[in-house]
């Protein structure tokens, strides 16, 4: 259910980004206009920020922080071909920055549809970060999208091991099962993940197609209601009144039996 999500959400699919936090040469820390752009940036005025850190690269061009705070506020203004030359010059620099590698492979995966390429730039974040759920849920992503279902599995399953609670990889394994045709497992996973996101639409929307798989009409239909209150999509629309069709399509039957039947009997 990602390929729903828009190409530039907040957040941007999981990509561990702490930029408030990012290391940074004391140079750079010191100035004030580096402080300034960090909280312009964890405001959401992506185009302020860039401004600011652009005056500051002309000082520090090789400042892998920089260059990566760059990349980041380039993605969200929608300018994905600058995000990449930046956090290139990023890994440049620093060919062991996780954060780098993290919106790297992102942008293979959802801008360029290069999923070999995202697999690999996530598999070395893994590398970097073993013990970071969200780096294996990256990777599973990355793999389920390639077709590698197994070694996605594996990475689901790490993610979740490394924490039990973890909505968003209850709700991507869901979803790789239910492209298995395994609906009982992928109803598993999606209703652990209501629990602990009620309003998480992939889940949500997974749930309702498991209960259709599973003859309970009712129950998708109750699971796509939940999911129009939280995102009146048309496509959902379509989907329960589809749904709506199939539960009571004996009643359908019984009426047109029963005009069929009187038109019969008047004709008599």
């Amino acid at each position: 259910m990602g390929k729903t999500r828009a190409l530039f959400l907040v957040g941007l699919l999981g990509i561990a980004l702490s930029v408030p936090n990012v290391r940074s040469e004391v140079g750079v820390q010191g100035k004030t206009e580096w402080k300034q752009g960090k909280q312009y940036l964890a405001a959401g005025d992506a185009g302020a920020a860039k401004l600011v850190f652009e005056s500051l690269l002309q000082q520090h061009p090789n400042d892998p922080d920089l260059l990566l705070s760059l990349a980041v506020a380039s993605l969200k203004l929608r300018d994905p071909q600058t995000a990449e030359s930046y956090a290139r010059r990023a890994l440049a620099q620093r060919p062991d920055d996780a954060e780098a590698r993290t919106l790297l492979g992102w942008m293979m995966m959802e801008v360029h549809r290069d999923y070999g390429s995202a697999v690999r730039e996530y598999s070395e974040v893994v590398r970097l970060l073993p013990g970071s759920a969200e780096a294996c849920n990256n990777l599973g992503v990355a793999l389920k999208k390639k077709g590698d279902w197994a070694p996605a599995l594996e990475s689901f399953d790490r993610a979740l091991k490394l924490r039990a609670k973890y909505p968003e990889a209850l709700s991507n394994r869901g979803w790789l099962y239910a492209e298995r045709g395994s609906w009982r497992d992928a109803r598993r996973d999606f209703e652990e993940a209501l629990k602990l996101n009620p309003r998480d639409e992939a889940a949500l929307y997974g749930l309702s197609r498991a209960l259709r798989e599973e003859r309970d009409y009712a129950g998708a239909q109750a699971a796509l209601s939940r999911l129009l209150a939280v995102s009146p999509n048309f496509v959902y629309w379509l989907e329960w009144g589809r749904i709506q069709l199939v539960r009571y399509y004996w009643a359908l039957l019984l009426l047109a039996g029963g005009f069929y039947l009187y038109s019969r009997y008047r004709k008599a």
